[in-house]
């Protein structure tokens, strides 16, 4: 019974993770039809917790299965790797080579001269879907070991060419 409650609540709370960030990437649909699985296990489970509270084992592994559920559901988001990312990198000098080498692997890369502390830099915006993330990072590091490296996610991404390129699924190929 106790591994079953744990099982149980892996499944759940990876369901109820898988969920909420379909949410929040704008996926309704698809989290909504994540969602009747979500309930019904969550409804097995705790029926089978409160069935019998008197057994405290049933109730440990109902809570270590919540955990070990957001680390399940957290690794498979990240696997899955829904929408894109924005990089900013800004190297110690004028670094053209970088930017063309970027755009060659298929990258959206917006370039310009910028001054920092210490003088003049190499700025960039780069767009990329987030299964590519790593990949961008490494081909960085081989170029640039010491660019300064920010990364953020974008919610609306509109216009420009990388957009039509990606509709039409011509990107990194």
């Amino acid at each position: 019974m106790v591994l079953i409650i744990f099982v149980i609540n892996i499944v759940y709370v990876t369901f109820s993770t898988i969920r909420m960030i379909l949410t929040l990437k704008g996926y309704r649909y698809f989290a909504a039809l994540v969602s009747m699985f979500e309930v019904v296990i969550y409804v097995v489970g705790l029926g089978l917790v409160l069935d019998s509270l008197d057994q405290i084992q049933n109730l440990v592994a109902y809570a270590l299965g919540f955990g070990s559920g957001v680390v399940v559901g957290t690794k498979i988001e990240e696997k899955m790797a829904l929408g894109y990312i924005t990089v900013n990198v800004i190297t110690d000098e004028l670094n053209r080579e970088l930017a063309s080498t970027l755009r060659a692997k298929g990258y959206g890369v917006t370039d310009w001269s910028a001054h920092g502390l210490e003088g003049n830099r190499s700025a960039m915006q780069i767009l990329t879907p987030r299964k590519y993330e790593l990949k961008l990072y490494t081909t960085i590091a081989e170029l640039d070991p010491k660019a300064f490296i920010i990364s953020y996610e974008p919610k609306t991404i509109r216009g420009g060419f990388w957009v039509k390129t990606v509709k039409k699924g011509k990107l990194f190929k």
